[in-house]
């Protein structure tokens, strides 16, 4: 972005490891557009700050994020940060590219999706693309989306962790309120949940999920 008159977009930097943090902060330190804000440990940190941060009415635009990290992963973390915070966008940074962690970050309402591998001008692109409400993905993860979508996996092997771990909670017959308890996530993301395992095994009631459940082994038959 070489517009000088372009907003500053406003970034908090989320990773349990001190050393990325310093190395993503001192890149952006050279651009006038990206300005880092505030740092924080893990999913928990961030959101805790994020909290202050809401009460002087100076949240950042976008958060930049790993997945895998202590007490709360990253996924979570941007189901959380975009449910208390409407108009925080989240960008997921990781070493991890396999499509269940894909796909459960962007169910979450991540709006990039970037491997470590990345170039720093690939970091920067993603912030500002989030920062401008679009979404931003890695090369090979965007490669891979398209694969599937041309070829989509079938049966259980479409399903992600998360949609496999509903799949069982609808089979023992937990409503969509029961399942957001038990996932600790909205009902609303439960009820968004149940609905893609459906679309996804081709089925048309939760009686049918539950038949499939069993048949596959996720759970024993009823007795």
């Amino acid at each position: 972005m070489n517009d000088i008159a372009a907003q500053t977009v406003k970034v908090m930097l989320v990773d349990d490891h001190a050393v990325v943090r310093r190395g993503i902060r001192a890149y952006f330190e050279v651009l006038d557009d990206i300005d880092v804000v505030e740092e924080a440990s893990d999913g928990q940190d961030a959101l805790n700050k994020l909290g202050t941060m809401a009460a002087y009415d100076s949240l950042p635009d976008v958060v930049l994020l790993d997945l895998m990290m202590p007490r709360m992963d990253g996924a979570v973390a941007t189901e959380r940060i975009i449910g208390s915070h409407s108009g925080v966008r989240v960008v997921v940074l990781t070493s991890f590219g396999e499509m269940p962690r894909v796909h459960a970050a962007l169910a979450a309402g991540a709006s990039g999706y970037l491997l470590k591998s990345a170039g720093p001008d690939e970091v920067a692109a993603a912030i500002r693309a989030a920062a401008r409400d679009e979404v931003f993905l890695d090369p090979a993860v965007a490669r891979r989306l398209t694969q599937e979508m041309v070829a989509p996996p079938t049966g259980l092997s479409a399903l992600t962790d998360r949609e496999k771990v509903v799949l069982r909670l609808v089979a023992t017959g937990q409503s969509n309120k029961a399942i957001a308890k038990e996932l600790v996530i909205s009902e609303r993301t439960a009820r968004t949940h149940v609905s893609n395992v459906l679309r996804k095994l081709q089925l048309n009631s939760r009686t049918q999920a539950a038949l499939v459940a069993v048949r596959e082994g996720l759970v024993p038959p009823q007795k």
